[in-house]
């Protein structure tokens, strides 16, 4: 694999009025939105650093994976441990654990291009509104899921 250093950083079609954000920031929506959430801002940012096509699928594929395992996780565990065990709070623990290192695996992909972001000396734009209302829409959507899928069981 040839050195990063030697690879164009922008390419064409990029809008470089359009700032991204910062991917520490995407583990905060993880952790409090889930993998759906998590998969939003990391597939919007990576279109917004101009990431390739494949990778963007890649994030998406790495979302849906996260989103049946934190599924499954958490039903199993539910259904192991039971609502009223004090323990019972393991199965959201397991879910937001599984969240943040798909969130991870999704930064990994953005990780080139952030980097050609920074090399601009552009400020990265704020995740506040955008975040909250991924992991709020992210988290009822997830709720509804795990829902909906353990009543079908």
């Amino acid at each position: 694999m040839p050195d990063e250093l030697l690879r164009p950083t922008i390419g064409d079609g990029v809008d470089l009025s359009v700032r991204p954000w910062r991917l520490k920031s995407q583990l905060y929506v993880a952790f409090f939105g889930g993998v759906l959430a998590a998969t939003v801002i990391a597939y919007l940012n990576a279109r917004r650093l101009g990431v390739d096509a494949a990778k963007q699928r890649l994030i998406l594929l790495t979302g849906a994976a996260g989103l049946v395992v934190s599924t499954v996780v958490f039903i199993v565990l539910e259904d192991l441990l039971g609502a009223d065990d004090p323990y019972a709070a393991v199965a959201n623990i397991a879910a937001t654990v599984t969240a943040m290192v798909c969130s991870l695996i999704q930064q990994r992909f953005q990780r080139l291009m952030d980097r050609a972001f920074q090399l601009r000396g552009v400020d990265y734009r704020s995740l506040w509104k955008a975040g909250i209302a991924a992991t709020i829409g992210g988290a009822i959507v997830e709720a509804l899921i795990v829902y909906l899928v353990d009543g079908a069981l």
